[in-house]
């Protein structure tokens, strides 16, 4: 038997976390915070003290998958982290804005504590092996397969199926399926939603800003953009590194966005706006580069366009409710007919969406009824040889 613990996102955005375990052996998988929430609902909701994890496994630098690191190790983790080398890269500039002051200073990972692999590779802790994958999502990122007494439980963490940058490979079949559920039935195809994103851009080529992470949504963005743009100087070089890392990058790609980078022209904080598209990280106004050119945006009226998550409360989110700016959604996450696809190449499993509020939920289990909607934070599953059942017991 397999023990699925959910201990964040499900049921909300944010703070996603998930355990697996067969009984002696457990795995963390991700570690996230919740934008926008205060107290206990920032980080995950832990299932067992933080001894009785035998590994953690971080998907990606995305601060909902991994801004939670500090705080585990505060708790008294200890143990050993697998992640991949850009993950590793952007892991610091993720915590600088997403921990704690007080953990960051005293509990940042420790490199011994750090282990590295490739996407594709199948790692063993006790009787588990943990089979990961390219996600298509960003540069390092990885889902993850967990085999053991049987059977195999995949959690997805944050893919895109059919990404103009970045490949994935594909999920092996399983009796579980975590799924990345963040647009819930939203059917537009990702090329769509490129070319609407690239008309406005156009549309406004001497001067709009353009909030966005660091890693994954930057390039896609920039592959979408026709016309020549800026970039807050700060993110060259890591924008560099991600399109030239190994194998992380569609071939075809490569040159078309290193080139786009090279005649990006610098912006830094503090300077006028420029009369081009302006590219700034984070892509929700609440930390980095982006809060304070959101701020002198809005003070000059220079068009504004938002296009991922937006939490509530957040600054992005205020302007796009006051109709102060655009928000077109750049497809990061699969779409209704990607997920369906990825659900029958898994063999039809059983299934949980993640990063997903309740009624997109109920909207996607209208297209996949083996959906379970009413999976949510604290839920713990079992998976024997006859059925999943599902039960909460941690709060």
């Amino acid at each position: 038997m397999l023990q699925v613990d959910l201990q964040g996102g499900f049921g909300e955005k944010g703070r996603t976390s998930v355990v697996v375990s067969d009984g002696s052996t457990r795995v963390m998988l991700d570690a996230g915070i919740k934008v926008g929430a205060t107290g206990d609902e920032y980080y995950p909701v832990l299932a067992r003290p933080v001894a009785e994890i035998d590994a953690l496994f971080i998907s990606h630098a995305h601060e909902d998958h991994i801004g939670a690191l500090c705080h585990l190790r505060r708790q008294g983790y200890a143990g050993p982290i697998y992640m991949t080398e850009e993950t590793r890269a952007e892991m610091p500039a993720t915590l600088a804005q997403y921990a704690d002051p007080a953990d960051l200073a005293e509990y940042m990972p420790q490199s011994e504590q750090i282990r590295l692999f490739r996407p594709g590779e199948t790692l063993t802790v006790g009787a588990l092996n943990v089979e990961t994958g390219a996600s298509g999502h960003v540069v390092g990122g990885v889902w993850f397969c967990v085999e053991g007494a049987g059977h195999r439980v995949v959690y997805t963490a944050d893919i895109v199926p059919e990404s103009a940058v970045f490949p994935m490979q594909p999920l092996p079949a399983c009796d579980l399926l975590i799924l990345d559920a963040s647009y819930g039935a939203d059917p537009i195809p990702g090329a769509e939603r490129a070319r609407q994103i690239g008309e406005w851009v156009a549309g406004y080529a001497d001067g709009c800003l353009l909030p966005t992470p660091l890693s994954g949504r930057s390039l896609e963005l920039m592959a979408a953009i026709g016309v020549p743009f800026a970039i807050e100087a700060g993110m060259r070089a890591a924008l560099s590194a991600q399109i030239h890392a190994p194998d992380a990058v569609h071939k075809d790609r490569v040159k078309v966005l290193s080139e786009r980078l090279d005649a990006a022209r610098d912006w830094n904080v503090g300077e006028p706006l420029p009369a081009c598209p302006l590219l700034v990280h984070d892509g929700m106004g609440v930390a980095g580069p982006s809060r304070p050119a959101l701020e002198a945006a809005e003070s000059a009226g220079f068009p504004i366009l938002l296009s991922g998550h937006l939490p509530a409360g957040s600054p992005g989110a205020r302007l796009v409710d006051e109709g102060r700016a655009a928000w077109i959604r750049m497809p990061t996450h699969p779409t209704l007919p990607e997920n369906t696809a990825l659900w029958e190449v898994a063999g039809r499993p059983r299934l949980i969406g993640h990063s997903c509020d309740a009624t997109s939920l109920d909207a996607l289990h209208q297209h996949i009824p083996a959906l379970m909607a009413g999976a949510r934070t604290g839920d713990t599953h079992q998976i024997d040889k006859e059925t999943t059942h599902a039960h909460s017991d941690f709060q």
